[in-house]
């Protein structure tokens, strides 16, 4: 298997309207490695919701390319899986916890068991095999969101996408939603690929962090967070290490809304 799983070159993607042209996108690129959890951030509006499109096949891009496992992706692809902030949405609610959570498999040609092997699995990977006859609305939205994630586990997808998901959640499920997405990554290898506009939550969640420009957006810093692998909201967080990261991350954001930085020529 090819150790780069995913890889985004020279990605740009210009809006027309009756009133112009909007650059939208300048020129993206970073690669990926399978295993990697790699958490993007950037100023409010640089595009970070049209590049996850981009990348997901579900919007064309005005030039460049995404690759996944060497192949371009022209469409959604078959082996990607996204969550996104709106868990509610996404969730049928005349529907039981398991119900939801098996419907990627409903397409597949698995007998009864294997799929209850594989809804069970994932239940218990996020905390709610004891739940699973539950409807979503009986259950509180970070429980909703497990839901959600855990139909991405039975999935199982080559890379996992995600989208600001705990942006509408408290602060106490939030952190419990961190260390969640943490153990996925560590204990089942998964590659993850992670959008917040929370700077502390892309330095403890990160193997790295992608610092986008202002729109038009472009890579302005692809930063390595070298922090243990094991970490906890406590401990990690009191670190000198985790606060100069954090710091260095806020003042590169800070520089790309003022427009300090420089963009790379082509």
């Amino acid at each position: 298997m090819p150790e780069t799983l995913l890889e985004v070159e020279h990605l740009r993607k210009v809006y027309e309207s009756s009133t112009g042209s909007v650059e939208a996108i300048g020129d993206i690129s970073f690669s990926m490695k399978r295993g990697e959890l790699i958490c993007i951030v950037g100023p409010s509006g640089c595009g970070k919701t049209t590049l996850l499109k981009c990348i997901s096949g579900l919007l064309k891009p005005t030039s460049g390319v995404v690759e996944l496992d060497g192949k371009a992706v022209t469409g959604p692809p078959p082996n990607m899986a996204l969550v996104f902030q709106e868990y509610g949405r996404s969730l049928y609610p005349w529907l039981s916890v398991r119900d939801n959570v098996e419907l990627p498999l409903k397409h597949r040609r698995l007998s009864k068991a294997e799929t209850k092997r594989i809804v069970d699995d994932a239940l218990v990977a996020v905390g709610l095999d004891h739940a699973d006859a539950k409807y979503p609305w009986q259950l509180s939205g970070g429980m909703q969101q497990r839901v959600a994630i855990a139909r991405a586990v039975a999935y199982q997808p080559e890379v996992l996408i995600m989208d600001e998901p705990f942006a509408a959640v408290d602060a106490q499920t939030r952190a419990d939603l961190e260390d969640l997405v943490r153990s996925l990554h560590l204990d089942r290898g998964m590659s993850i690929l992670f959008v917040t506009h929370d700077i502390d939550e892309s330095v403890y969640l990160g193997e790295r962090v992608v610092v986008l420009s202002k729109s038009p957006t472009w890579v302005q810093e692809d930063l390595a967070i070298d922090l243990a692998p094991e970490r906890d909201q406590i401990t990690t967080r009191a670190l000198p290490r985790f606060t100069e990261l954090r710091t260095h991350v806020y003042e590169q954001i800070q520089r790309a809304k003022r427009g300090e930085v420089a963009r790379p020529a082509a």
